[in-house]
């Protein structure tokens, strides 16, 4: 089953320039996109309008920018720890904060990999190879 990928990503331009970077590594699984931490932590929750899972599954994989409006992507790595139902999400974070302290930060809240904006084909391939299951390429 292919699951979808969740995008949480406040700059609509960034949010385009991933999709299209996991288009051109091969990743076919479905791309679903929410704006702010409050989204992506609703989404996940299935709250709100994201009650109804075969309109909106359960993703495999977070690819989670840190500064975001109304709940950023540490607050959403924090309440990430207090779902076990989660604990088989993949989580990547993708931010333009490439300081030692907010990677550090991010990979002791339970991030399993961080990738500094704006991120590569050459990247995204690393990530599929390093986490193999999680990801559906295309025939090419």
């Amino acid at each position: 089953m292919i699951k979808p990928i969740l995008l949480a990503e406040d700059v609509e331009d960034d949010a385009v320039v991933i999709k299209h970077t996991l288009k051109k590594a091969g990743v076919i699984n479905p791309i679903i996109t929410v704006y702010d931490g409050e989204q992506a932590i609703a989404y996940l929750a299935g709250n709100g309008i994201y009650t109804d899972r075969d309109l909106f599954p359960l993703p495999g994989v977070l690819l989670l920018d840190l500064k975001m409006p109304k709940c950023g992507g540490f607050e959403v790595l924090e309440w990430l720890k207090t779902q076990p139902q989660l604990k088989e999400l993949l989580v990547i974070v993708l931010s333009g904060l490439n300081q030692l302290d907010s990677i550090n930060r991010a990979y002791s809240m339970g991030a399993h990999s961080f990738l500094a904006k704006p991120c590569t084909v050459e990247d995204i391939a690393n990530l599929t190879k390093n986490f193999k299951g999680y990801w559906n390429h295309s025939q090419q």
